[in-house]
């Protein structure tokens, strides 16, 4: 084990490694945080028109492309999303060899989205009736009403539930490396494949991982709790 943890400290440390597991928790953290950001846009505008009552022939039409967008990035596997789009969808379109940081950063966007939707939907539901009827009451249509009334107490009530999707994201984002991402997956198979040793490197890039979790959970608990004592 100390011969291990001796070659380990020679590919990290003495030949320069930590350099590359630098760059990957600057990669995987912002994937997460770009991804995220995506996702909310995404998710919220797909979230509005879905709990949207009434609704013109197109933007039915529009509904069930969603719906199939929905299902689709929630019933497969994001691996199985990068690989896809990356692999066969932009040779598809001309568009082999595009950066695959950008496009990493728009599929865990359209992933987050999907769920996204869900948890902002669950907030607007979650809003009493009544106030959307105050609203309407006071003389706001329907898109005022949502967009000054429900929305921002929706929005409040889903944010303990995107600090979690964040979470996930962080994890998820492990997988950006198939598609040659240099995160912090990658940072740690490059330091194994350097001396043909993976067990340390394998351990530590858990441990890493491990790290930035708990991290983002603390970061989060605390909003969480500044959340609560506003509301009291």
């Amino acid at each position: 084990m100390s011969e291990k943890l001796a070659i380990f400290y020679q590919e990290l440390i003495l030949k320069g490694g930590y350099h590359l597991v630098i760059e990957g928790v600057f990669v995987t953290i912002l994937l997460s945080i770009c991804g995220l950001f995506i996702g909310i846009i995404i998710g919220t505008l797909i979230a509005i028109l879905i709990t949207k009552k009434e609704k013109t022939p197109l933007q039915r039409y529009i509904t069930i492309i969603v719906k199939m967008y929905v299902g689709f990035f929630r019933g497969t596997p994001i691996v199985v999303q990068l690989l896809f789009i990356y692999f066969v969808i932009l040779p598809l379109l001309g568009l082999a060899g595009s950066s695959a940081l950008l496009v990493a950063v728009v599929i865990f966007g359209l992933n987050s989205g999907a769920y996204v939707s869900e948890i902002i939907r669950s907030g607007i539901l979650s809003v009493d009736r009544g106030q959307n009827e105050a609203a309407r009451a006071l003389g706001l249509n329907a898109n005022q009403s949502m967009r000054f009334v429900v929305f921002p107490q929706a929005f409040k009530n889903a944010l303990p539930n995107l600090g979690n999707e964040f979470i996930t994201l962080l994890k998820e984002t492990s997988v950006a490396n198939y598609i040659t991402v240099h995160d912090l997956t990658y940072a740690f198979r490059v330091i194994g494949g350097a001396s043909y040793e993976y067990m340390v490197p394998y351990f530590f890039l858990a441990l890493c991982y491990l790290a930035l979790v708990l991290i983002a959970s603390y970061l989060v608990s605390l909003y969480e709790k500044k959340l609560r004592k506003s509301e009291e």
